[in-house]
């Protein structure tokens, strides 16, 4: 593997205090799917067209946890002048034994330019290969539940894609 160093411009100079560290490592923590309801769209502001996308509802499944994603939560997205979406995303997690997980995240959603007429599309817009977009998010957790605490302390990436019905998302933890 390359590093950093190796690779940057030679008349650049290295801070002395830049320490080499571990790769950032990940692990699967779940897989989700939220269904949703009508989108409703806010409208166009200073910052772009804002559209909530309300959660109806939904499933998780992984090696520790599995449940339900209890409806009202949502995306508050945020699209931009240049195509891009800004997520700012609020869920609720109740998993099998009633436990209840906050799930927020914020991310981006990159379609190029020449993918847009297809994911506008109803009819093809699932059968768009996901890894033809950009769309990764950064999920945080937290919960009262003795069971789940490890969650509050972890870090997570996650690849979206669409579902019929709703938005789907990979999660890993970063250990």
């Amino acid at each position: 593997m390359t590093s950093y160093k190796q690779t940057r411009a030679p008349n650049m100079t290295v801070d002395p205090r830049v320490k080499p560290v571990a790769e950032i490592r990940t692990a699967p923590l779940l897989d989700i799917v939220v269904d949703l309801n009508p989108k409703l769209n806010i409208g166009d502001g200073p910052l772009g067209r804002r559209i909530l996308f309300g959660a109806a509802g939904g499933t998780f499944d992984g090696p520790k946890l599995h449940g339900e994603v209890v409806a009202g939560g949502g995306d508050w997205a945020l699209f931009r002048a240049d195509g891009a979406m800004s997520l700012d995303v609020r869920l609720t997690l109740r998993t099998r034994d009633d436990a209840l997980v906050q799930m927020t995240y914020g991310g981006r959603w990159i379609t190029p330019a020449n993918l847009r007429a297809e994911m506008a599309d109803p009819a093809k817009r699932y059968q768009v290969d996901p890894s033809r977009y950009y769309f990764r998010t950064n999920p945080l957790f937290e919960t009262g539940s003795a069971q789940y605490a490890w969650m509050n302390d972890i870090v997570c990436i996650g690849s979206g894609y669409l579902v019929e019905g709703g938005i789907a998302y990979h999660i890993s933890q970063v250990i």
